[in-house]
């Protein structure tokens, strides 16, 4: 009888295992739709008559794809993919007085990030997660009108944060909504000189479809 019970015990925790590695070879992939809502906080500079936080740079809908992968079923980790984004920046205020646009920039943003399943195998599956976000800015065209061009420090690493939900539609099919609040920090050069930092902390707020296999 005990050795009836050990065999039955061992299948049970061989299942266990095996469900479990198969649960962690899920592999998800995502497409969503993303509001880019930048937080807009800048140093002031005195010389231009630039008050604190007068550098605008506008919100925008943008196309996301990302990639995850569940080493556990509570521990998976994303990697969003999407392609450089073209920013209008507006200066609110400065020495020739203002709004005044002060030209455009282009930045890739992907985060990776390390979440937690709160209720991993249920129909609905909320999570959190943080992780790296290192932000390349590229094709800087700034100018403060008659008076300076500008520069922008081209990479910025920070820490990004974010919480979702999946909701299962299907066998293989979610719905998605997602939060992320990433930190990039910018200097602002003239002539190689740092005169403000722009804080391009951003909120991503998401909405779509993925398909985990």
């Amino acid at each position: 009888m005990k050795h009836r019970a050990r065999i039955a015990y061992s299948v049970a925790v061989a299942s266990g295992l095996l469900a479990t590695a198969t649960h962690a070879d899920q592999r998800e992939i995502r497409l969503r739709g993303i509001y880019v809502a930048p937080a807009n906080d800048s140093d002031a500079y005195a010389p231009l008559q630039i008050p604190e936080d007068p550098i605008y740079v506008n919100d925008k809908w943008i196309p996301e794809f990302d990639k995850t992968y569940f080493f556990t079923p509570h521990w998976p980790s994303e990697l969003v993919l999407t392609y450089p984004q073209d920013q209008t920046v507006t200066l609110e205020q400065s020495a020739l007085g203002g709004p005044a646009t002060t030209g455009t920039f282009k930045h890739l943003p992907p985060p990776l990030t390390l979440k937690y399943n709160v209720m991993p195998g249920q129909v609905f599956q909320a999570y959190l997660g943080a992780g790296p976000n290192v932000t390349s800015i590229m094709d800087v065209d700034l100018q403060v009108p008659t008076v300076a061009r500008l520069t922008l420090e081209h990479t910025s690493v920070g820490p990004a944060a974010q919480s979702g939900f999946d909701y299962q539609l299907a066998e293989h099919w979610y719905f998605n909504m997602d939060a992320k609040l990433l930190m990039p920090r910018s200097d602002v050069q003239f002539d190689a000189v740092k005169i403000s930092q722009s804080r391009i902390d951003s909120v991503l707020l998401g909405v779509g479809f993925g398909y985990r296999f």
